[in-house]
């Protein structure tokens, strides 16, 4: 099974920058999908940004296209979300997830299904200001 932890959240002010490393302390999603997803106060889940189990195609919620990045390195077990030019509203708690199986994939817009990921860690806080 799979331990998932997320660390990087913090601080920024509007139009800068964090990145987020999210790791499975069990080491064993070096071959699974992973997802970053986010919530805040007064909404529910929302999705954010998938990668393929080999990192060879990413899929994005369309708030955040061409601002934020998934990628991973998977012999290191950690699937990473780059967050630029970052805004007021992207204020949330944000979860990575995993769909703990081995090279499965599926068609882009099935990505943001919540229901595929059954693995989640606890999240990490992410604050922007004006």
């Amino acid at each position: 099974q799979m331990q998932l932890v997320e660390s990087g959240g913090g601080l920024v002010q509007a139009g800068g920058s964090l990145r987020l490393s999210c790791v499975d302390s069990e080491g064993t999603f070096s071959e699974s999908v992973m997802a970053w997803f986010r919530l805040s106060p007064g909404k529910e889940r929302e999705f954010v940004a998938a990668s393929s189990w080999s990192g060879s195609y990413q899929y994005y919620a369309d708030s955040v296209k061409g601002r934020f990045t998934i990628f991973r390195d998977n012999a290191k077990n950690t699937v990473y979300l780059q967050m630029n030019n970052l805004r007021p509203d992207d204020t949330a708690v944000y979860y990575c997830a995993s769909d703990a199986k081995r090279r499965r994939t599926y068609t882009g817009p099935n990505y943001s299904r919540r229901g595929l990921y059954v693995y989640w860690g606890q999240g990490t806080q992410v604050t922007v200001s004006s």
